[in-house]
């Protein structure tokens, strides 16, 4: 199973498209705290999903799966670095509970989306690995 991962911040809606259709994607999981963003308006959330049905991709939001808005502040405003913002996301995964119900087949074909250009430093490619952890079954690729 192929977890895939996307950023919106510097594509366009062309290769952001072409991208998804490429990689055959069937599902895009939404983990960013703010949707409503018009910093890719294709990519918000009065938009995204539109767009996503005219490609066959279905739309769900994960919200569980985002950061804290004082985690993200912090981290933006440089109170926070990078290997902190790691400890502290990871054990907000934790007590959120999220593989107590979780359906696997959920990220079948799937990508998660954030905003982030690259997954480098990003809460998506944390996402990822610590499912991939979880999981043995789960390879992680990100567009």
């Amino acid at each position: 199973m192929i977890l895939y991962t996307i950023g919106v911040s510097g594509k366009s809606a062309e290769s952001f498209f072409m991208l998804l259709q490429k990689n055959k994607i069937r599902r895009l999981i939404d983990i960013r705290l703010n949707n409503k963003s018009q910093l890719a308006g294709f990519a918000n959330e009065r938009h995204l999903p539109y767009f996503l049905k005219l490609h066959n991709i279905e739309y769900v939001y994960k919200p569980e799966y985002a950061p804290t808005k004082e985690l993200l502040d912090g981290y933006k405003k440089k109170n926070i670095s990078w290997p902190e913002y790691m400890t502290i996301y990871n054990k907000l995964l934790i007590t959120r509970y999220i593989l107590k119900n979780i359906e696997w087949s959920l990220f079948e074909n799937s990508v998660l989306l954030c905003s982030e250009s690259t997954a480098t430093q990003c809460h998506r490619r944390l996402l990822a690995e610590y499912l991939a952890k979880e999981n043995s079954e789960i390879q992680i690729m990100h567009l």
